[in-house]
């Protein structure tokens, strides 16, 4: 009972890892409808942000080094929300309702970032610094200025775009010097040590729970409980909705649509900040780090109901859950060695491993999904049900 009680914990560890990694995508992908492919270099840049946050308390030494975390989940969250309001302004407000032309773009965002990650460096930031406030600087004074600004936008887009980029790379040649030339990061991995009080874990008999998943848990379950405030209670969280259900109404009744699409995505992407935040605890981070959550993801939104937070969660958990049952051979155990059962123990015993446990777990996702194809909770008419 204890080992089951453990691999149940377990399961839910692993749950809540790809609940937190979901619920940023479940903002995207399920209120929004964007499929967005650089959820998890999102997610890569949180964890980076991490490391950084991590190597500057370290220079500030104790207290601060053991609490770096606490410092290290809001900064994350601020910087990918940033880069996401980057991403939402620059690249997938012209897309809206293209799902093929969406799903493109945000690839090769996915690359870029995973590049940009190799070999950013202080030139490369201050470039990039530069062309978003000339770029953004200059659209939002024409918006304001020019009431044809909708007959000319297009151009004057492409206009600012060149001018930008001209000015910020003049800028960078110019400022080349061996202190600001220097990357940041490389192509390997990066490690980012858990605080003291996260190392160990709780004894259990003769097992224990790591203190490290007993706190993402916790994050998972704060995060889940911050989204279902501010969706449900708050004034932009009832906007969101609003425009989600009927775009055309909302826009008449004087809510900028514009605005809330801005929002919804930052708030996503600041969500898969706090993830890349949490699961540098469970190992080293690199630039390919969000692509080992990625598909999980959207499976866990699909599986769930797109747009549905409740199903998400329910998904998540399950996934998690009976992939450790799975892999780690508890099934195995809790079946023995009885003769009527044998057939289903070995069965069980051969697929008691990570890749084998992943690929039922995907056969039972697709059988699943052709009987019910909206999911656990699919959306009822044009509203999204939380």
């Amino acid at each position: 009972m204890q080992e089951l009680l453990i691999a149940i914990f377990n399961g839910i560890s692993i749950g809540s890892v790809l609940l937190i990694v979901a619920l940023g995508l479940a903002i995207i992908f399920g209120l929004m409808g964007v499929i967005n492919l650089a959820h998890g270099e999102l997610m890569m840049l949180g964890a980076y942000t991490t490391f950084v946050v991590q190597n500057i308390c370290n220079g500030m030494g104790e207290p601060i080094s053991n609490i770096y975390i606490f410092f290290a989940i809001p900064i994350a969250f601020i910087v990918v929300a940033i880069a996401g309001l980057i991403l939402e302004k620059g690249v997938i407000r012209f897309l809206y309702g293209r799902p093929l032309e969406t799903l493109l773009a945000t690839w090769g965002v996915s690359l870029i970032l995973r590049q940009f990650v190799r070999s950013v460096n202080g030139v490369l930031i201050i470039g990039i610094t530069v062309f978003c406030l000339f770029y953004f600087g200059s659209l939002y004074f024409l918006k304001k200025r020019r009431s044809d600004w909708e007959r000319i936008k297009n151009l004057a887009i492409a206009i600012i775009c060149f001018l930008s980029l001209a000015i910020a790379t003049t800028l960078g040649f110019l400022l080349r010097s061996p202190g600001l030339t220097k990357p940041w990061f490389s192509s390997r991995n990066v490690d980012v040590t858990a605080p003291v009080w996260l190392q160990g874990g709780l004894p259990i008999g003769e097992f224990q729970l790591p203190y490290s998943r007993i706190f993402i848990i916790i994050l998972t379950a704060i995060s889940l409980l911050g989204i279902y405030l501010f969706l449900n209670k708050s004034n932009w969280g009832l906007r969101i909705k609003a425009v989600t259900q009927n775009r055309s109404m909302s826009a008449c009744l004087g809510i900028s649509t514009d605005l809330v699409d801005a929002i919804t995505f930052s708030l996503g992407s600041g969500l898969a900040g706090v993830a890349g935040c949490a699961i540098t605890l469970l190992g080293s981070v690199g630039p390919n780090t969000g692509q080992n959550y990625i598909v999980d993801a959207f499976m866990v939104v699909v599986v769930g109901g797109v747009g549905n937070l409740f199903g998400t969660v329910i998904a998540a958990m399950g996934i998690g859950i009976t992939n450790y049952l799975i892999g780690s051979g508890t099934i195995v155990l809790i079946l023995g060695n009885t003769g009527s059962l044998k057939f289903l123990t070995d069965l069980f015993n051969f697929l008691a491993t990570t890749s084998m446990a992943k690929v039922t777990v995907f056969a039972l996702i697709i059988v699943f999904l052709q009987v019910k194809p909206a999911g656990i909770f699919p959306q009822k008419g044009r509203g999204v049900e939380l």
